[in-house]
């Protein structure tokens, strides 16, 4: 019998570690990224009074294409940054979610740097 290991749940304990470790205030949010198979997920959230600031995925109204590969991640992280543009929204602090930061995580975060990000 094989035992495989869960690496979803490895993954949520990497992300409890860096969670310990950084939290958004109003004035430096977290820029909070989940991914799935098919699709990518951003979030400029304030920790301190726990409301999401700014929002982008590949399932947005004004997102075209297939969101699963790294084009669509860079697309997505500059949505992100345009809509914390709108609110003002320069500086964050990156969580990579307890992903490793290559590949679509990596796109994303340059995408955001692109459109105006700073972290």
């Amino acid at each position: 019998m094989v035992n495989k290991p869960d690496s979803n749940q490895a993954r949520a304990k990497r992300h409890a570690r860096v969670r310990a470790k950084i939290s958004g205030t109003p004035e430096c949010p977290r820029l909070c990224v989940f991914r799935s198979a098919k699709h990518i997920y951003a979030q400029v959230i304030d920790d301190v009074n726990g409301v999401t600031l700014a929002s982008a995925s590949t399932l947005s109204k004004d997102f075209e294409g297939y969101g699963g590969n790294k084009d669509a991640a860079r697309k997505v992280g500059k949505l992100v940054a345009e809509a914390a543009a709108k609110k003002g929204i320069k500086d964050v602090v990156f969580d990579r979610g307890g992903y490793v930061y290559h590949g679509r995580i990596q796109e994303l975060a340059d995408g955001a740097r692109e459109g105006g990000l700073n972290f």
